[in-house]
């Protein structure tokens, strides 16, 4: 069921028979894309920092008294601002969701937003961008949207330590102001839920949030397409994205078909040609990533200087040979079997479908039943896949690499 708000807000619920949690996920468009809108450039990692700031204390509460209360709720809970969004989820039992609901209605609408906790909160964010540098697999994917993606759709939310650095409390405020709106913002419930006091208690808590304008950006091309940052690290990080059809789109699930029969489970092809048979890296994988308008493969590999060039090189023949070659019925089975049991297994959480959605809501306008899932999947053939993997290929890859050297990338 769903009800949309006069500001804007959109509620969307399920009721799941026979489970006594319930969970929300309320997704603001406030990530960190709209850093850089007009009339703001409040510098990278201002969504991270503000989304932090705000569970800091909020209404009559101070942070500690804000997490204490949560707690005494049974209240789990994450906060993170994405590209897009900021998302707030929670799960706690079904009695406890409209209270749950109370504090992040004052966390969003009330927030503290104490100057002394500015610098804490900067701490933090800078050794978070401190541990991304020890992680290359992290960063280079995160540099690989960064490339892929128009500016500002790849911005990485934990933003630069140059950024951080100096951010003010102010600039924080001003993204709160600007970012911060009930229009185009959804929440998403799932569990043991009363639709009716549900609707009205969010209507009380989230009525009174004065919906703004959007931000306005300016989208701007990325690259370069091919590209090697230096690092003296062990290993040489591989990343790929090519484009994909959204989830929108009348191509997505056989989109997601390809993605998982080249890398998405331990027999797909990658893991079997690139780690198996010849043991050129560890880790290998292929994903699918999508935003309303955009979407990509994303294709990863970490391995030693030494193999680098071949791990690349077999990786860029498996994505051509999907390409020209289509998929065989077999993997396609075993495609169809793993993407059903994940659906089946995430919907039976109420954490899960909240988040699902939410998602579906943002990107469809509209929530997938599993029924229509699973009918979309069964009815997916070789031919059909293998039609859409061959308008995929290598020609329209961002590939970047991390380590030491530089490798051959291929030329057109």
């Amino acid at each position: 069921q769903q009800h949309e708000y006069p500001n804007g807000l959109v509620l969307v619920a399920e009721a799941m028979p026979g489970v006594q949690s319930a969970s929300f996920t309320l997704l603001i468009p406030a990530g960190a894309a709209y850093e850089v809108a007009e009339g703001l450039q409040v510098g990278g990692g201002a969504a991270t920092m503000a989304c932090e700031w705000l569970m800091r204390g909020a209404g009559d509460r101070d942070s500690r008294a804000l997490l204490n209360d949560l707690d005494d709720l049974g209240v789990s809970h994450s906060e993170s601002a994405q590209t897009l969004h900021t998302s707030f989820a929670a799960a706690t039992l079904g009695a406890n969701l409209i209270p749950a609901l109370e504090i992040f209605a004052d966390v969003v609408l009330r927030p503290r937003f104490e100057d002394e906790e500015v610098e804490p909160i900067r701490s933090l964010c800078l050794q978070n961008l401190r541990s991304l540098e020890d992680d290359p697999g992290s960063k280079v994917i995160y540099e690989l949207r960064r490339r892929h993606f128009p500016e500002p759709w790849g911005r990485p939310s934990p933003g630069s330590a140059e950024d951080v650095a100096r951010i003010a409390p102010k600039s924080l405020r001003a993204f709160h102001r600007a970012a911060y709106r009930p229009n185009g913002a959804i929440l998403g419930v799932a569990g043991a839920i009363d639709w009716s006091r549900l609707r009205d208690a969010v209507g009380e808590l989230f009525g009174r949030w004065e919906p703004r304008p959007e931000p306005r950006l300016v989208e701007t091309p990325a690259g370069p397409k091919l590209d090697h940052i230096a690092r003296e690290t062990q290993q040489i990080q591989i990343a790929m994205a090519a484009p994909a059809a959204t989830v929108a789109g009348p191509d997505y699930y056989r989109a997601r078909a390809a993605v998982a029969i080249l890398g998405g489970y331990s027999s797909a092809r990658l893991f079997q040609e690139v780690r198996e048979k010849r043991g050129l890296c560890y880790s290998v994988y292929a994903s699918y990533e999508s935003q309303r308008d955009r979407a990509a493969i994303l294709c990863y590999a970490g391995t030693s200087a030494d193999r680098a060039q071949q791990t690349l090189d077999v990786t860029l023949a498996e994505i051509d040979r999907l390409a020209r070659s289509g998929v065989g019925l077999e993997e396609l089975e075993t495609m169809r079997a793993g993407l059903k049991s994940s659906l089946i297994m995430a919907q039976e959480s109420s954490m899960s479908r909240s988040s699902s959605l939410a998602s579906d809501w943002f990107h469809l306008g509209r929530v997938r039943s599993l029924d229509e899932i699973s009918s979309a999947l069964d009815a997916l053939t070789p031919e059909s896949v293998s039609r859409y993997a061959a308008t995929q290929g290598t020609r329209d890859m961002t590939i970047l690499t991390l380590g030491p050297n530089a490798l051959a990338f291929p030329t057109e």
